[in-house]
């Protein structure tokens, strides 16, 4: 699911559907550990890439 070349807003699109699907009562564990895994992981990328734009951006500033 986590895939390098993907966008920041389809990454946040992906842990929505993710959440969603642990909302879900009926989900086994093995599988809610996968998706709360899969879900951290797209998180964690999507805060990277606000971090590399906000150093951008202030590069961009001080200039």
């Amino acid at each position: 699911m986590a895939e390098k070349n993907i966008s920041f807003e389809e990454k946040i699109e992906n842990a929505k559907k993710i959440l969603e699907e642990l909302s879900n009562p009926e989900l086994p564990l093995d599988k809610g550990v996968e998706h709360y895994k899969n879900g951290m992981k797209l998180l964690t990328e999507a805060t990277k890439i606000l971090e590399e734009a906000k150093l951008v951006y202030e590069e961009a500033e001080d200039e």
